[in-house]
Formats: C-alpha cells, structure tokens, sequence
C-alpha cells in the first residue's frame, strides 16, 4: 500500500483544479472584517478592516463605509495604524472612533465621506471604547486613570500626567502589591484604574463616572459592550465587580449613573454574573445578560429585562438550554434578538419582552454576530461565518431568509485557493453520551486513499470548535497541508446543554478523555484513515489535554502542547482568575490535594513516550509559561524527543504576524516530520 498516496493524489488535484492548498501565507493576506455600524439614516454601515503587514509585524485597522443596499466599499481612514470602533452621530453625517495617528489612543470625529478629521479628546491617560449619546452632546468613552487624581467626578489631567511621566522616568521598577489580581492576561496591576469617562462632543469638560479603585468594565475577552447609555442621554448603566477580592469572585453587578456625573446606583443583587447592559429604544426597559451560579464563569448566560420604572425584574430565557451571546432590541423595543451557540452554530433567535415561545430567525450552517436594525425595522445587518470562509457583513430582512452578502473583500482571494467545507459526526462517548465532531478533509480528497490524521483539542475547557472562521488554529492550514482534520467536542463543550457543560468539573482527564478516544477509535476505523499517523494538538485546556494524553494513551505519532495547564498545583497558585481552580476542582490545592493530584499530568510522567513539540508565550498570566518548561523538563530528562519554542513578546495567544509564521510552521514541520517516519 501506498502510505503516502494521498499527498501526492492532493497534489494533483490541485494542478488539475489550479487552486492552491490554503497555507498560513494565504491566511496573512486576508481582510478581516468587523464591527459594523448602520447609519441611524440606514443607508451605510461603518466597519473596520484590519491587514497583516508581515514586513513590519504590525496590523494595520482602518474603518471602511459601504452603502446598506451593495457596493463597493471605501476607506475613509488613512493616517496611524488602529483605526477602530467606529460610531455613528445621530444625523448620519459623522463618524466617531479611535485612533492612534497620533501615537496615543484617542477619540477622532471624521465626516462620513472621510473629510475633515478632527481630534476629540487628548488625554495623556489615552482614551477608547467610545459611545455616542442619542442626543448628540456627548461622548463616553474608557481612560486608564490614577484614582487619586481629582476629587469625586473631576477629572485632572496635569495630575495623571505627572504621575504617567514620573512613573516612565523612574529609575524603579518595582512591583509591590498587598491584594491578588496583582496580574491579569498579560499585563501587570499598575496605579492606575480603567475608569468610564464623559465629554461634551468636542472634548471638552472630560468627568470621570466612576471614580474609586475598581476597573470598569471588568475585564472581558469579548462579547457586547459592558456599558451603554440611556435614550435620553441622562444615564449610563454599566457592569462592574465591586467584591473586595476580585481574584476569586465573578459577581459582576449593573450600576446606573446619572451622565453628568454623580453618585452610581446598583441596581442588581444577584451573586453571580451581570454584564451588557442595553437600554430598549424607548428607554422602558434594560436588558442584559446574567449567570445564576456565583464563581462560575462558565454557567449559562441567560437574557434578563428589567422594566425600569416598577423593578420588575424576567428571564427571558430560562427554559432554553443554551447560552445568549450577544444580544438587540428591536427598533420598537417589543422584541429581543440574541445569538445562541447550538451544536457548532451561532444562529439568530428572537423573543418577545414579555417572553413566551422563541422564534429562530436565522439557522443554518454557519455562524452570525453583530446584529443590528435599521431604524425604520425592516432590514438587519450582521456579519457571518464558516468553517471554510471568513466573515463579511450581511443584510436580510428583520424577519430572517436568506441573507445578502454586502462585502466581498476576499472573494478574489480566496477563489484562488481550495476550502474544503466541514463535515461532522456523532459517536458514543464516555456513560453513552453523544459527542459531536467537525471533520475537514484535505484538498482533492480521494476515497479508497488512507490520510494522516490530526486532531485539534480546543480550549476553554467551556468551548467549542464550530462553523467560524479562525486564525490562531486554524483548521484550513492544516487540511491544505495534506491532512485529515478532526475537530472534537467532548464533556465541557458549550452548544451541548449545561449538563454537558458542567460534566467536565472536577473531571478534566475523565469523561473528555473518554470521549476523545471514542472519536479517535471513530476515525481510526475509517477508509480515509492511515491510524499508525495519527497526531494530536492543542493549547490551554487543549495544551492540558495533550500533555494528559502523554502519561494515559500511545495512540499517537506526535504531540503538540500550546500553553498547556502540566501541574495543577502549580497552576492554581501562578494563574489569576483564582474562581477558575477554585471551582474546577472544589478549592486550592490545600483544600482538595487528591483531586489536584488526580488530574495532573506531571504525576504521570513516567508514561511519557510520545514526541512533542512544546510551544508557550512568556506574557502568558493565565495559564504561565513555567508550566511549560516543566512539561519540557519532564519529556527531556525521560529522553522523550521533544523540542520547545518561546515567545518572550507574547500571552497566552500567539498574534503578531511574524510570531504567528513562525508557530505555524514549526508546528507544522514538527508534525511532518514524524508523520515521514515509518
């Protein structure tokens, strides 16, 4: 038999085809779209698109506008490299956003044709996350701020920049800190506070709205906005953690503020979760999201309304088993419209204020966001995804169908190469559960021909692989590298139910284990499949996984472990977002030493056999890269082939382009490598 037949079948395919196999080179030319804003006259949306400059190692983002009803798009922003968050004025005649031409981050206004640039704000404590208030007068925006400087709402500039320039000019660089949080993703705790400000439109009169020693938001990997501004324009409702200890807390609260400044108002009093506050357009209600159980970052997110004027308080969506993403009002604030995961998709879903039954709008094979309406109700825009094709902005009727592209700007890009779409299966997984699979073949795929096949295990552990496009891992580079590509969702996956979800606590190297091997015992009996070349792969959680399968299973030719979680013990006293081990594994190591042991990888290392390549960001706080020196030790004192690569200018993503080259395609020829060997 010819082991290897399928590359070369591959190979010929696409000569005859003349496409090209998707590489990480095709990736990099890519626009990746997002952020659209309709006009409040509906007839344009504002988005950003943002560039690799490989050369340079920098992402460039400017903001484009395209007429709603098709066309070609235009930029309209052409000095500094971060041109974001773009924000429309009520009339529909400027644009607000933020910028960095002038080498801070600041507040710009620029006429909706790309004329006339104007600076708002100029702060040295820099400025982002801008809103426009309904009625035009105001701005509000974020500023990382000395909270003693001012007093009460005020807001002194001279004094933030005399500690911003004694604080650079220091000789000193010392940390000292007497709380936890002291460090979070990549950054380390300063003096200095993420704080909500105002100013009038032209930047002018800057008061700070939530003045004290909390961040505001809290901080988010993503999701709608934690902060949003009444129809009125008298009042600002935002998210915050007010808990004296942050590090172990998830008890996020909606507070009110009057925009002119004042004394903030809580108004929720659940113990776990509230974010995304959005008031309805005509100011009777506020919607937001919510989690029930307190700790418990990955409990469902539910959609609450709260009416305004007599506190009575809905979930909406108690009875649905999956979780609300993002989330809209209709124009006539009758109705809400949320984006809800559900087996690898993200449709669009819609229920009445009053709750009641809930109405799929938008479902199919593929994944949606950013929903939003024009004023007069009849059309919404959103951006949409695959597994096989990045986003671009769409429009559709308020009432579903099927949407319209209104951008193409990769059509010509990646006509040129071969997407393959993804497959799925279902197999019986660990206690007879049904766990679900994406499966992406190779270019020229030929039935009869065995191929290699690469599993990626993703993260979280409360994630998923669905129909979205990715550029960290993603799964188009591996397949048009000649691979069969197998995308699993075992125990602790979301868009399963909550009980799939809650089934991977305290159970990290149980019932997803099992279930991983239930879909690799899938693959490895199927025609494609050559199972003596079988690699796997994965980061955080994922990197937890391979560094699991290491001391539990032989089944593989090669291993890759991306900031993988090695020693929990360990783990639990460097990471900072301390409620995550707490609730994992019932407590810290003290308080649950046998669960702590149970799980580890590193109390396996003696069954280590397998190569594998070990890859890690120094900037890494959430899961520290010494995790992954000491899975590096281990594998090279057992003599296991093993070879290991550091970003010392990146966390626990790896995202400059240069960096994100070179990770691909070690990646890449570690597992070529050992896919060679017979």
């Amino acid at each position: 038999m010819c082991r290897f037949c399928g590359i070369l079948l591959l190979a010929s395919a696409i000569g005859l085809a003349q496409k090209l196999p998707f590489s990480f080179d095709a990736m990099m030319h890519i626009a990746r779209i997002g952020d659209p804003q309709v006009a409040p006259n509906g007839k344009t949306i504002a988005f950003t698109v943002q560039t690799m400059d490989v050369s340079s190692n920098s992402k460039l983002t400017q903001i484009y506008v395209v007429p709603l009803d098709g066309g070609s798009p235009r930029q309209i922003t052409h000095d500094g490299s971060q041109n974001d968050r773009p924000r429309w004025t009520p009339d529909s005649n400027h644009i607000v956003y933020t910028s960095n031409r002038t080498g801070l981050s600041e507040i710009w206004m620029i006429d909706a044709d790309g004329n006339n640039a104007k600076q708002i704000t100029a702060l040295s404590t820099e400025a982002s996350g801008e809103l426009v208030s309904p009625d035009g007068k105001k701005i509000l925006f974020l500023s990382r701020v000395y909270p003693d400087c001012g007093a009460a709402t005020s807001f002194d500039e001279g004094c933030n920049r005399v500690k911003l320039e004694a604080e650079k000019s220091s000789k000193v660089k010392a940390r000292v800190y007497t709380t936890l949080l002291y460090r979070h993703w990549t950054e380390w705790q300063t003096n200095r506070r993420q704080h909500l400000m105002t100013a009038s439109i032209d930047g002018s009169g800057v008061m700070d709205l939530t003045p004290g020693s909390h961040d505001v938001p809290p901080f988010s990997l993503g999701g709608p906005d934690d902060y949003a501004i009444s129809p009125d324009s008298s009042e600002v409702a935002y998210a915050m953690n007010s808990d004296p200890e942050p590090a172990i807390s998830t008890n996020s609260d909606i507070y009110v503020v009057p925009i002119g400044g004042g004394e903030s108002k809580k108004i929720t009093v659940n113990p776990a979760a509230d974010n995304s506050p959005q008031y309805s357009p005509d100011g009777k209600y506020l919607a937001y999201r919510a989690q029930a159980r307190a700790g418990y970052e990955s409990d469902r997110w539910r959609l609450m309304v709260l009416e305004r004027s007599t506190g009575k308080l809905t979930s909406l969506t108690e009875g649905i088993d999956r979780w609300v993403g993002s989330f809209t009002w209709s124009p006539d604030s009758t109705r809400l419209f949320f984006t809800m995961e559900d087996r690898g998709r993200i449709g669009l879903q819609m229920i009445s204020v009053n709750g009641g039954a809930v109405r799929a709008i938008v479902s199919g094979s593929s994944s949606l966001d950013d929903v939003q309406f024009t004023r007069d109700g009849r059309t919404m825009i959103y951006t949409e995804q695959t597994g096989a094709r990045p986003p671009e902005i769409f429009r559709a009727t308020s009432s579903g169908g099927i949407g319209v592209a209104v951008t193409h700007l990769n059509d010509a890009l990646l006509n040129q190469y071969t997407l393959t779409r993804l497959d799925e299966f279902w197999v019986e997984g660990a206690e007879k559960a049904r766990v679900h699979s994406f499966l992406l073949k190779p270019p020229g795929f030929r039935a009869g021909v065995k191929y290699p096949v690469l599993f990626l295990i993703h993260g979280g552990p409360q994630s998923a692989w669905g129909e979205e496009w990715s550029y960290r891992w993603n799964a188009q580079i591996f397949a048009g590298a000649g691979y069969v590509v197998i995308l699993p969702n075992p125990r602790g996956s979301t868009g399963y139910g909550q009980k799939f979800i809650d089934e991977i606590n305290g159970d990290w190297g149980g019932k997803p284990f099992d279930d991983i091997m239930a879909v690799v015992d899938y693959a490895a009996a199927q025609t494609w499949a050559d199972s003596e070349h079988m690699e796997a792969a994965g980061a955080s959680y994922g990197g937890y996984m391979i560094d699991w399968m290491l001391g539990h299973t032989g089944r593989f030719r090669a291993l890759v472990s991306h900031a993988g979680v090695f020693d929990l013990r360990s783990e639990a006293g460097a990471t900072e977002e301390l409620w995550f081990p707490i609730w994992e594994f019932h407590g810290m190591p003290w308080d649950s030493p046998e669960l702590y042991a149970k799980w580890s990888p590193s109390f396996y290392v003696k069954n280590f056999k397998t190569p594998t390549l070990v890859t890690a960001g120094e900037l890494d706080f959430r899961v520290p890269y010494t995790q992954d020196l000491q899975l590096y030790t281990a594998l090279q004192l057992q003599k296991i082939p093993s070879k290991l690569l550091l970003f010392p200018d990146e966390g626990h993503w790896i995202l400059k382009p240069q960096n994100s080259a070179l990770w691909y395609h070690t990646v890449l020829d570690w597992l070529g490598e050992w896919i060679k060997k017979n």
